[in-house]
């Protein structure tokens, strides 16, 4: 034992000697190359200025060649796009010191899609495939000076209208928008291993791109270089976690001494280290360690999301090779998927505690993915955190995302429910295009396996609800069914075998879940097994009080459509014309159509009263879609632990648009992120009146320890008499859904109309935080809201102003906006209760007499 903790100390010192010795080291070098690219119209002579990474649209924008592409009706014209090829080249020279290198390489991270990637004229690279990456040893092909790189891409449509043509049969890609691209009804987004909203979705533009999307590295190194690290959790608690760590070397020749250590950057200590000898070619080194009474990760609301600095070193023949740190977090993470006497569950258990999952489905932040820049991936996750969100599903349509968008999870505690990239459809998944995929997952697997926010790999987005409840299969049996046994094949093949073997070869203590929603493997979903996708409201027309009554072991999808606020609009749709649903550009701003329109209205006048102009229309369609996922996020906390967790449909866009989401294209958040905010806090209080004529208040708690508290209830006018005042104190078990206050509707009320009430209840926990939640008995439009008089004050504090704003009755919904500057709230859509003064800050660079003049209080009474 002396012997080994003595041959661990001296490889420390050697490790650390070796790390200061840093000139002397042989690490990889690596130049990004993105500067010098020009690009050109394949058949055509003139050469523009590129930028890499980008796609061709932003460079034909750069250019003004095309107009913005999101403005008013521009999308229609620009069709032409995605049918012609396009060159893109730049030149490049290495130093002379690495052109001696032994080994060169080409790494592009991203080449969207179909690219002919040519070096000094000779072809080194057909990709075929978004989301892998390429790499090319290019030594052979390299000169002294003035490389010359060129990638020649494809028209993914011309690419893959002939395979379109050449089946007896058609895919199903029920998004995909060809009519919108001038190519009639052939959907042929199933063909190219590509996002798949860039041929359009209900919510989405049909723009597809080309180009270099992510970057393009030159790599050189001697010797041997670290290809891959996987920290491998075999075992975690709170007394140890058991750590291998797997390490991928490449060596360009035998080496007989090498030594691969794993050190903790925080405390300077060797962890771990093996000695091997390595074979030209990948070797595999194995670094296993305990780390005893871990600092643990945890997720957003239930403790600090720790991480560790692991750095990991290969010396070869006693010097430095390369290095490669990784932060990691130290986690038990398990999917518990068991049968129970309801059917089967479906919750996260995260370090041995069952977790409530809150949060949303994500989606690409841009049609044109070059333009997401850190501000706006970290803006995207802070609006997560900040809304008291602990998970976003990566939705199958979209991307496996930037390394940022995962490390900002992993920094936030944010659970992530990735989806690999199919959705909606079906795919050719046989031969040549499943070895595309096999590839594809392993790549993706291997470069976001060490990413403690990962929770879990889902098969796909509803192309198993779509087999079995939407008539899928019905029809291709109808068709042939050959047709239908063949396509069934190639579906199993897909989500039953390969992918899930790909999860457990290369991240075997992930779980892997065959599809969205899922509950069994030989029909759809429902609700005692699995997730499920409730679009009973909505889609189904359902009244928005069907959420109380609905039930699920995990809602993985739900939602309600809203307009972007009326600032937001005009950026998009400046005239007065547009100004109007059913208008042109409005609904070319609509992907769901006329029908989504309807829904709209029809829900809102239900709902609500009439409002006055299309300004009040966008605010109430706010207040609308706020008041339905608040429902339903009470309604599925309150079920727990039969259900646990709700993730509504859907957290961001890809551009201006009506659309399902709680944050607008511009990063406005709308009144259903506010109203989630309150919704996902660690305590719930949640009035509701059931069907027996009894008012009950139930108390939702996240928190891992039992607390208490003292509940008030109070039935309060509208004008601010107290009708019925109730107190309580309460204790408050942890993690759990609990009825702590009942009685009988009638007897509150004391023969006062429901009409001319609400039920105000709070809680206020033993540190004086309050928690508190108002409650109507009867539907907006039947609530006699006064006509109110909300006074303000304004003083300046730090980035802005705190306004302070009374009413001399209830306020519903009083909304808060700066005009056309850029200002961002610290609440908005709020109750304001009479005689109750509520305090907002403004974060804006106005100056005060400019936000006096420019800031405008409305409230639901003003808009009818």
């Amino acid at each position: 034992m002396k012997e080994l903790k003595s041959t661990v100390k001296r490889t420390g010192l050697l490790a650390s000697s070796l790390l200061c010795s840093a000139l002397l080291m042989a690490v990889p070098f690596r130049k990004e190359l993105n500067e010098g690219w020009k690009f050109k119209q394949a058949r055509l002579t003139n050469w523009y200025p590129a930028t890499v990474p980008g796609v061709i649209h932003t460079d034909l924008l750069a250019n003004k060649i095309i107009e913005d592409p999101f403005f008013r009706l521009n999308e229609r014209g620009l069709q032409w796009i995605d049918k012609e090829d396009w060159i893109y080249e730049t030149t490049f020279s290495l130093p002379a010191e690495i052109m001696q290198k032994q080994t060169i390489r080409l790494i592009f991270k991203g080449l969207d899609t179909y690219a002919d990637v040519y070096l000094n004229e000779k072809k080194i690279l057909a990709a075929n495939n978004m989301f892998r990456e390429w790499q090319v040893d290019i030594k052979p092909y390299l000169l002294p000076d003035d490389n010359k790189l060129k990638v020649y891409f494809h028209s993914p449509i011309k690419m893959d209208i002939p395979k379109w043509d050449a089946l007896p049969y058609h895919y199903e890609a029920s998004n995909d928008q060809s009519e919108n691209g001038g190519v009639f009804d052939k959907k042929v987004s199933v063909f190219a291993r590509k996002a798949g909203y860039h041929y359009g979705w209900d919510w989405g533009p049909r723009l597809v791109t080309s180009g270099i999307w992510r970057p393009v590295f030159i790599e050189a190194w001697d010797d041997a270089h670290i290809h891959n690290i996987f920290i491998r959790q075999k075992e975690v608690n709170k007394n140890r976690a058991i750590i291998t760590g797997e390490v991928e070397i490449e060596a360009d020749r035998d080496f007989d001494q090498a030594i691969v250590s794993i050190t903790d950057n925080k405390s300077g200590k060797v962890l771990g280290q093996q000695r091997l000898s390595l074979k030209k070619g990948l070797n595999k080194a194995t670094v296993s360690f305990v780390l005893k009474n871990p600092k643990l990760w945890w997720s957003n609301g239930l403790g600090e999301p720790y991480r560790y600095d692991f750095r990991t070193d290969l010396s070869v023949n006693e010097r430095l090779a390369d290095s490669q740190t990784e932060k990691i977090g130290i986690r038990s993470l398990k999917i518990i998927n068991k049968p129970d006497k309801d059917g089967k569950t479906f919750y996260i258990e995260l370090n041995g505690q069952p977790v409530f999952a809150k949060g949303a489905n994500y989606i690409p932040q841009d049609n044109f993915l070059p333009r997401v820049t850190e501000e706006r991936y970290r803006k995207t996750i802070l609006d997560a955190v900040n809304a008291n969100m602990n998970m976003l599903r990566i939705w199958g349509g979209g991307i496996y995302e930037n390394d940022l968008f995962y490390d900002l999870c992993d920094q936030y505690g944010i659970l992530v429910w990735q989806d690999f990239m199919f959705a909606c459809s079906l795919y050719p998944a046989e031969g040549e295009f499943l070895e595309n995929i096999h590839q594809e997952a392993i790549d993706n697997i291997k470069r976001l396996r060490n990413h403690a926010c990962i929770a879990l790999w889902c098969g796909n987005n509803e192309c198993n609800d779509a087999w079995f409840n939407w008539g899928w299969q019905r029809r291709y049996t109808q068709q042939n069914p050959e047709y239908e046994q063949r396509i069934w094949k190639q579906f199993t093949d897909q989500y039953y075998v390969t992918l899930p073997e790909v999860v457990q070869e290369y991240a075997p203590e992930s779980f892997y879940w065959p599809s969205s929603p899922f509950a069994r493997y030989d029909g759809g979903s429902d609700d005692r097994n699995g997730d499920r996708h409730y679009w009973n409201v909505w889609h189904s027309k359902e009244p928005i009080n069907s959420y109380n009554k609905a039930r699920s072991r995990f809602f993985s999808e739900y939602g309600f459509q809203s307009f972007p606020e009326f600032e937001s609009v005009k950026r998009y749709a400046p005239y007065p014309e547009d100004w109007d649903i059913y208008s042109e550009v409005m609904m070319s701003h609509q992907r769901g159509g006329a029908h989504a329109n309807g829904l709209i209205e029809t829900y809102l006048l239900n709902e609500y009263r009439q409002p006055k102009d299309f300004e009040a229309f966008l605010y109430m369609n706010h207040v609308l879609q706020g008041d339905a996922i608040k429902t339903a996020i009470e309604a599925h906390r309150r079920d727990m632990p039969y259900c646990m967790g709700t993730l509504f449909w859907q957290h961001n866009d890809c551009w201006p648009v009506a659309s399902w989401a709680s944050r607008d294209y511009y990063g406005r958040w709308k009144a259903q992120h506010y109203f989630a905010r309150q919704a996902y806090r660690d305590l719930l209080v949640s009035p509701i009146a059931d069907e027996e004529g009894m008012l009950n208040i139930y108390v939702v708690s996240d928190r891992p320890a039992s607390c208490s508290g003292t509940l008030d209830v109070k039935v309060i006018k509208l004008t601010g008499e107290i009708i019925s005042d109730f107190r309580q104190t309460v204790k408050i078990a942890a993690n759990t859904s609990r009825k702590l206050f009942s009685i009988e509707l009638d007897k509150a009320l004391k023969n006062i109309p429901k009409e001319d009430v609400f039920i105000y209840a709070r809680l206020t926990d033993k540190n004086k935080n309050i928690y508190s939640n108002q409650y109507f008995l009867v539907k907006q439009k039947e609530v006699n809201y006064p006509k109110v008089s909300i006074t303000r004050d304004i003083k300046p504090v730090e980035g802005g102003f705190e306004v302070t704003l009374k009413s001399d009755y209830f306020a519903r919904a009083v909304f808060l906006s700066t005009g056309d500057a850029e200002s961002s709230f610290s609440d908005n859509y709020f109750d304001i209760l009479p005689g109750t003064p509520v305090s907002v800050v403004i974060y804006t660079v106005l100056s005060q007499s400019m936000l006096e003049k420019q800031l405008k209080v409305i409230s639901l009474s003003d808009e009818y």
